[in-house]
């Protein structure tokens, strides 16, 4: 099985790839898509949205998993996340492959083991449990990993149900 991990941002998009195998799971790559501030929003989500589609071509993906988005207090930032988010899941929806929803609380349970964890704390967690010497790992990448973890924990443990479900 190897998972794609989606962490969406407009102008930084967080991706990992985790494969498990035989009880073994291991990171394939990671990244992020930078978009530049000065780039238009719609050009912002193009970029998105190739770039996860290359990644599609070059992998043979099972399954994508995304944060799902969580309430923000300003409409606006909701909006513009949820358009990345959803040009990010696009290229997975348009091959037929599975995608899931993860609460950015649920990952940090699943990886750190508290909801409440930072940034720093999943990126240990996450360099350590897939056994990762790259230093230059972003937050964008290792909450990424994150997400991609948490559905391989939610299958191994027959968890696997979307934020809907959850409320």
């Amino acid at each position: 099985m190897l998972v794609l991990g989606i962490d969406p941002g407009t102008r930084v998009t967080g991706y990992g790839l985790v494969r498990s195998e035989s009880g073994v799971t291991e990171c394939a790559e990671f990244g992020v898509i930078k978009n530049s501030a000065s780039l238009p929003l719609v050009e912002c989500y193009a970029r998105i949205f190739e770039g996860i589609d290359e990644l599609l071509k070059s992998y043979d993906v099972t399954t994508v998993a995304v944060e799902s988005q969580f309430f923000y207090k300003n409409a606006r930032s909701a909006l513009k996340i949820g358009e990345a988010r959803s040009a990010a899941v696009l290229p997975a929806a348009l091959r037929r492959i599975p995608v899931m929803e993860y609460s950015p609380t649920r990952v940090k349970k699943a990886v750190v083991g508290i909801g409440a964890a930072t940034k720093d704390q999943v990126q240990a967690m996450v360099t350590n449990m897939l056994k990762i010497k790259d230093t230059r790992m972003l937050p964008d990448s290792s909450d990424a990993l994150a997400i991609a973890i948490t559905h391989i924990h939610a299958l191994k443990y027959g968890q696997t149900i979307t934020d809907a479900e959850e409320k």
